[in-house]
């Protein structure tokens, strides 16, 4: 499928590694620091991590091969219309999932596949339900896994996903990082239809 460019996957997430890795396709990653990941504040939904999908990738675009395929992505925890980010401190982090007890929120990742010739974004939407959240167990996951680096301060895959999470509609990996069944989906028409336009 994927023979006829190097794909290269535009993230330092290691959640994001081991997900495409699962797809069985040979990529490398790469990451460049400090790319603008702001977005006009009248977006909503899914335009925001599609946008900010697009402009990590336009980032790329000046020192991408001819034969490069560059994924990149951006993952948003969206709740009553509002972004909520990666928290700053423990208590922070302690503040969103409070927020995120005993409600349903959206997780959505944008993704954005490009080549020299053409881009391509899209994104993917999951329902996750939490559970009444004690006290105690937001603490206590708070400051063992410190999640920190995560959007919405929670990784479905750890602790706080066995105990909290009651339900998901959509993609469990689109939570974690990557929508991979749509991603691959979507990889297998923009490689056809490069092929279609070659011909």
């Amino acid at each position: 499928m994927v023979m006829r460019y190097k794909i290269i996957l535009a993230s330092g997430s290691p959640r994001r590694k081991e997900l495409l890795a699962g797809l069985e396709l040979d990529f490398e990653t790469r990451l460049l620091p400090g790319i603008d990941e702001s977005y006009p504040r009248t977006l909503r939904g899914e335009d925001i991590p599609v946008a900010i999908s697009r402009k990590k990738s336009e980032a790329y675009r000046a020192a991408m091969a001819d034969d490069e395929l560059i994924i990149t992505a951006d993952t948003i925890v969206y709740l009553d219309g509002k972004v909520i980010g990666k928290p700053h401190s423990e208590e922070e982090a302690c503040q969103m999932l409070r927020a995120l007890s005993g409600r349903t929120h959206e997780v959505i990742t944008g993704v954005t596949l490009a080549t020299r010739q053409k881009t391509r974004s899209f994104a993917s939407t999951s329902r996750v339900t939490f559970a009444n959240l004690a006290e105690s167990d937001i603490r206590h996951y708070v400051q063992c896994y410190r999640p920190l680096d995560k959007a919405g301060a929670y990784g479905i895959q750890e602790w706080i996903g066995y105990i909290g999470v009651t339900g998901i509609e959509g993609s469990y990996y689109n939570v974690m990082g990557l929508p991979v069944q749509r991603l691959y989906t979507e990889l297998k028409d923009f490689i056809n239809d490069d092929r279609d336009i070659r011909q």
